[in-house]
């Protein structure tokens, strides 16, 4: 079976004698040939370059075009703030600050001709056309609810509480632009359409089932009648929307290190949706060597007792810095693995050592507010997180102190450890757990701050 085959018959819920591989090579695909995030997600040239160098050294089942979720944004009127080693964050929501949040006043839908989507689409046409044979082609769209925070904010979180009926009719409109960018994805040649979602992670189960089970699921029976496969991507601890998600019918879900995959392969077997992930990105893609990212890819194919329905990949967008050699190690574990195993008999990864003072909770002279990120600046999830605690910043001024430890940093994945942060993002006030994997809304994070002043 070729690889494109391999991933196929995964998304058919066969069985398959090697697991698929879909390493989600965003801005990384830049790193390859020294062209920074802006550029690789602005010239078509340079991004079709990249992604070729991915496809040889990586030998993908799968692979994205593009793994930008503020494309859609950006056409629909949000400022996007460029990295040279991250994607993009929106920088300022069009309607964040609005006193209701009404859809009819916004209600443009992006065209082929909008934004950067005419290169896009050009890429994919390119990619289609010289790998489409062999490797199964992904094509990524802002899911509902991230892209109605892109244009609202924060405030989208307070909007659930007080405006139901407009939120619904919010996403609707939300569910349509991701319908029309479906379309244009699968005329261009795209295998799978991944519908990537990060902020399902911060909402419950109820509002779940309240709000995204429609949306999710039209727009997941658009795909299918598309005449391709489809995925639910999500970031974060997503484990208790695992089931809801799986009920609105996708062909398979991909989530990131926070979920116990082995336990989320029980749920969606039951509903025979293919699960993909997790390697972790930080810990062991960008700061591991090759031997624990080759470790890492046979422990967690050990620990599956039904490769059925599994899909290999990294938990999100891989970092900018992720060394190549990392990843070509997990992709000889995948085509090599007995020869792997047996050169991995003997090792032990070795862990470094940093020594971590942690603040004296006990004696703060004002509160203090810890929001620990895998990266604000490229985890949506992250991003409202962290926007949730900059506007409590600007309610209190310098009456708390607030910082964000982003986890890409060796010193704060200790930090992580000995706090015994277990999901990211959470935040912390006073040392004390207060949000995990939930993004607060504002009366919610202004009232836990009091409680201690």
């Amino acid at each position: 079976m070729t690889p494109k085959e391999i991933l196929a018959a995964t998304l058919r819920h066969e069985r398959t004698e090697q697991v698929a591989w879909v390493p989600f090579a965003g801005v990384h695909a830049g790193s390859i040939l020294g062209y920074t995030a802006e550029e690789v997600l602005k010239d078509g040239d340079k991004l079709f370059q990249s992604l070729m160098e991915v496809n040889k050294l990586y030998k993908p089942s799968g692979q994205p075009v593009i793994f930008d979720l503020q494309v859609e944004a950006e056409c629909l009127g949000c400022e996007l703030a460029w990295s040279e080693e991250a994607p993009p964050s929106v920088a300022k929501h069009p309607l964040e600050g609005e006193e209701e949040l009404v859809t009819p006043c916004y209600c443009t839908i992006p065209t082929k001709d909008s934004g950067r989507i005419p290169m896009i689409l050009d890429v994919m046409k390119r990619m289609k056309e010289t790998v489409g044979d062999t490797t199964a082609l992904y094509g990524l769209i802002c899911g509902p609810f991230t892209l109605a925070a892109h244009l609202r904010g924060n405030d989208i979180f307070m909007d659930m509480y007080d405006d139901e009926e407009a939120v619904e009719e919010f996403l609707q409109y939300c569910t349509a632009v991701a319908k029309k960018m479906a379309e244009y994805y699968a005329e261009a040649g795209m295998d799978v359409i991944a519908v990537v979602d990060p902020l399902i992670s911060q909402i419950s189960s109820d509002h779940f089932e309240q709000f995204m089970s429609k949306p999710f699921s039209e727009l997941f029976s658009h795909i299918r009648q598309l005449g391709v496969f489809s995925s639910f991507f999500v970031c974060g601890d997503a484990t208790r929307n695992i089931e809801v998600m799986c009920q609105t019918n996708p062909d398979s879900i991909s989530v990131d290190e926070n979920v116990d995959l082995v336990a989320a392969k029980k749920i969606t077997d039951q509903y025979n949706v293919a699960i993909g992930g997790n390697i972790p990105l930080t810990t062991v893609m960008l700061h591991g060597s090759q031997q624990d990212n080759m470790k890492f890819t046979l422990d967690l194919l050990d620990q599956l007792e039904d490769k059925r329905n599994f899909i290999l990949a990294p938990g999100c967008d891989m970092p900018y810095r992720v060394p190549v050699e990392n990843v070509i190690g997990i992709t000889q574990a995948i085509l090599e693995t007995e020869s792997v195993r047996k050169m991995l008999e003997n090792y032990t990864a070795q862990e470094e050592e940093i020594e971590i003072t942690l603040p004296d909770y006990n004696n703060l002279k004002k509160p203090l507010v810890e929001v620990f990120t895998l990266d604000s600046a490229t985890c949506a999830a992250c991003t409202y997180m962290m926007g949730a605690a900059k506007e409590a910043k600007k309610t209190f001024g310098d009456a708390i102190d607030m910082v964000e430890y982003k986890f890409t940093i060796k010193e704060n994945i200790a930090r992580c450890k000995k706090m015994g942060v277990t999901n990211l993002p959470s935040m912390y006030i006073n040392g004390k757990l207060v949000f995990s994997s939930l993004v607060p809304d504002k009366e919610a994070l202004e009232e836990a701050i009091r409680k201690v002043m």
